[in-house]
């Protein structure tokens, strides 16, 4: 606690902007005249009055005085370290300001009345805590400075006004925090303020220290930096020198490449902002980065290069014809694009409204039939450059479009990069499995194709990452794909549809003997004249080792052909040169998986028992042929009905119902019990039932199989049909007939019954096909039975005939 004593009569000495608190020795200057007069006036006073002369040491802030003072004495008066003439005043205590008064000298002089300030003892106990805790801090800040000597004496202070005090020699406290402590007479608060100061002063010091550090880290590190690069720019100066080069080499003068380099306008404008936002940027910056990944993609563009088409339309044509046999849709398709190009390069339309003239094609069809490997030769016969882009699994439309640059890692879209490789404007950018495009939350990059594959649109198409506009028009784009429903309308608009709808079997044999035969030679390591094989081995390998419509397992067969004979060879059991004949196809590679049906035994074929028919279908593979099995259940075992089995459709499903009410409703002018229909189960059945069946086209097949088994009337071994049923018996069209009528050759089917509304079909399908088949166009399902079913015998089994 502070009690006040006796007022004092003392001369006013005011500090500007300084605080001395009791306790404390200061110099002052005496040539200043309000120091001076307020010492002479405590002089002369002295000399009254015994001991040392008093002055009052009053703070004063913004030309305020506080309310609060310290008496001091003058010990002594001389000289200062700089030779001006000054005083040494000691603080002594608090003291109260009160009233003016009248003293001698020019001094002001005050009333005062001294504060005694009185702490209990013993301390108590959150005294001496506080008395540590201050003392430790005060150590801690003293060591840091250096000041070991201080760290004694402050340790040895045990009064805690006066530990509180000592804090007024702390350079770190501002005015108004030593006049806080002036002002606050209780020795504890003191204390506690003294101790709440000294704490936060060390907290910002460490803070100030942590980024001091990390800046101190960072500057030598830019040094260091800074110092290596100026030393690399010196090994790179001394080796051009060495090896005779140009000082000054342009290669990181972007400025100096956007300049240099053809570019479109646009693009030109669009780089120099790039490089003028690069030259401010500084070289630790990530967007510095970022900006020369952006102009070396730009710069290595090919914005002007093009390559010349070759417009020798009969050695295009007779290239297309080298590389690839059959295929005629897609090559004419071809030699009409180039002969146009001729015409409107010959009459200057080559751009037309800022667009040229690209085309997109889209070839459709089953795996293997060369589509791929089309693309390579449409180039080859153009004269252009060849890319390849894979697109079967893409999800992200970022692989189209491109990333924004503001990722880390961004690139440009698959376009960009297949120009970017093809060193071309105008390449053949084959688009590869487009129907195995997927979609998902990263964006659907089907819907990104649409600007890409529309000729109205991709002159000004626009890469995410380049943000320039790029010219798409003069570029040949072939899309290839196996299942066409998988392809969304809007993409399928754009592009013109070529379908492959599969390879004869002389084409297969053709195929085999001038590609597959020399290439897998290759491959085995013999020479040609080390192994032939003959055309019979080569049709049969064709008709009844592999079933499809391409020539991937034709090639297979054939490798694996060459590596048995390559290993006898090598075992000592075969000498070359060695021709392989039919007779020894079954020796090297195995028993034939495909026999046609009109190869086998007559009671080991499918419609040996009344009731099958032979059908003919489109899958994702080509054509394909399909049995249809029908079967009647005993009137005991239930209530009749219709139960379908293959895992089919919804359509083909209908189709049923509607072959089984037509010979309900129509069965006695056939001549059919149709009593059995209405009083007994039908069941019919697809076999291979984990592959999933729709359609209409199954409906005269279904009829046909379910007349058969009525009549007991076998269905002809070598037919095969199809085509939609009415209820009224009519055989309506379908679709795909040249891929069936291919199935059904490579089936050993001689008959074949198709609507015949499907009759201008006829005109894809391969004339050596024709020849081979007997095509019956029929418009009622009585004509189909007519053909189908074999005739009735009596009591006999029927006689099943042999194809020829």
């Amino acid at each position: 606690m502070a009690a006040e004593s006796t007022p004092l009569a003392l001369p006013v000495l005011p500090l500007d902007d300084e605080v001395v608190l009791p306790g404390m020795v200061v110099p002052l200057d005496l040539s200043d005249s309000e120091v001076r007069a307020a010492v002479e006036a405590a002089q002369a006073a002295a000399r009254d009055e015994p001991g040392k002369p008093r002055v009052l040491l009053v703070p004063r802030v913004d030309g305020t005085y506080a309310g609060t003072g310290v008496l001091g004495t003058v010990e002594q008066v001389g000289r200062l370290a700089d030779g001006d003439p000054g005083a040494l005043i000691r603080g002594r205590g608090r003291v109260r300001i009160g009233a003016g008064t009248t003293g001698p000298g020019a001094a002001l002089w005050v009333e005062g009345t001294r504060i005694d300030e009185n702490v209990p003892e013993p301390l108590p106990g959150h005294v001496t805590e506080l008395v540590k805790e201050y003392k430790a801090l005060a150590t801690a800040w003293l060591r840091k400075r250096g000041a070991w000597q201080v760290v004694d004496r402050v340790q040895a202070i045990d009064d805690v006004s006066a530990l509180a005090d000592n804090s007024g020699y702390s350079p770190f406290l501002t005015t108004e925090q030593k006049v806080a402590l002036l002002e606050t007479t209780d020795p504890v608060a003191r204390l506690k303020l003294a101790t709440q100061q000294l704490r936060d002063h060390l907290a910002e010091q460490d803070v100030a220290e942590t980024i001091a550090k990390d800046v101190q880290e960072g500057v030598d590190k830019q040094q260091r930096e800074f110092l290596l690069r100026r030393q690399l720019e010196a090994v790179r100066k001394e080796l051009r020198e060495l090896n005779g080069e140009q000082d000054g080499d342009e290669s990181d003068d972007y400025r100096a490449r956007v300049e240099a380099a053809d570019l479109p306008e646009k693009v030109r404008e669009a780089a120099l902002k790039e490089v003028d936002k690069l030259e401010r940027s500084s070289d630790q910056s990530p967007e510095g980065s970022w900006i020369r990944t952006w102009l070396d993609t730009v710069l290595e563009m090919p914005w002007n290069e093009r390559t010349e088409d070759s417009y020798d339309i009969r050695g295009a044509q007779e290239v297309l014809d080298a590389e690839h046999a059959g295929l005629q849709d897609v090559k004419e398709r071809i030699t009409e694009y180039l002969a146009v190009r001729k015409r409107r390069s010959d009459r200057g339309l080559g751009v037309v409204g800022g667009r040229r003239g690209g085309a997109v094609l889209a070839l459709v069809g089953p795996p293997g039939v060369g589509k791929t490997s089309l693309g390579e030769s449409v180039a080859h016969a153009m004269g252009r450059k060849f890319v390849r882009v894979a697109l079967g699994g893409v999800r992200d439309e970022a692989e189209i479009r491109g990333h924004r640059r503001t990722y880390v890692g961004a690139l440009p879209g698959r376009i960009v990069r297949a120009i970017k490789e093809a060193g071309s404007m105008n390449p053949v950018v084959l688009l590869d499995e487009i129907d195995k495009v997927g979609s998902d939350f990263r964006g659907d990059p089907a819907a990104a194709l649409l600007e890409v594959l529309d000729p109205a649109q991709n002159h000004t198409f626009r890469d995410h990452y380049l943000e320039v506009e790029l010219d798409l028009s003069d570029v040949v784009f072939l899309a290839t794909a196996n299942v066409l429903e998988a392809i969304p309308e809007a993409l399928l608009d754009r592009m013109e549809l070529v379908r492959l709808d599969g390879y004869t079997e002389d084409e297969k044999i053709v195929i085999a003997r001038d590609h597959l035969l020399p290439r897998q030679l290759e491959r085995a390591g013999l020479q040609p004249d080390e192994v032939t094989i003959e055309e019979g081995a080569l049709r049969k390998l064709a008709g009844e080792y592999t079933r499809e419509a391409g020539v991937r397992n034709l090639e297979r067969s054939i490798a694996r052909l060459l590596r048995k004979v390559a290993a006898q060879h090598e075992l000592g059991e075969r000498e070359l040169p060695f021709t392989v004949t039919e007779g020894d196809l079954r020796g090297l590679i195995g028993r034939p998986h495909h026999v046609p049906e009109s190869a086998q035994e007559p009671a080991e074929r499918r419609t040996a028992v009344p009731g099958v028919a032979t059908g003919l279908a489109v899958t994702g593979a080509g054509g394909d042929v399909l049995y249809v099995e029908a079967s009647l259940a005993d009137p005991e075992t239930g209530a009749a009905g219709l139960t379908l089995t293959g895992q089919l459709g919804d359509v083909m499903k209908e189709s049923a119902q509607i072959a089984l009410s037509f010979l309900r409703s129509h069965g006695a002018e056939l001549e059919l019990p149709v009593g059995d229909l209405k009083d007994r189960a039908v069941h019919i059945h697809f076999p291979a039932g984990a592959v999933p069946k729709d359609g209409p086209s199954a409906g005269i097949t279904m009829t046909t199989a379910l007349a058969s088994l009525l009549s007991g009337r076998l269905v002809r071994t070598d037919v095969a049909m199809t085509g939609e049923v009415s209820l009224t018996g009519r055989v309506l069209p379908i679709g795909g007939v040249k891929q069936k009528l291919l199935a059904a050759h490579r089936a050993g089917v001689t008959t074949v019954i198709i609507p015949k509304r499907n009759e201008p079909d006829l005109d894809d399908v391969p004339a050596e096909v024709l020849e081979k088949l007997d095509v019956h166009a029929v418009t009622d399902v009585r004509q189909v039975l007519e053909l189908a079913l074999s005739p009735a015998t009596n009591g006999a089994a029927p006689e099943v005939p042999v194809a020829a």
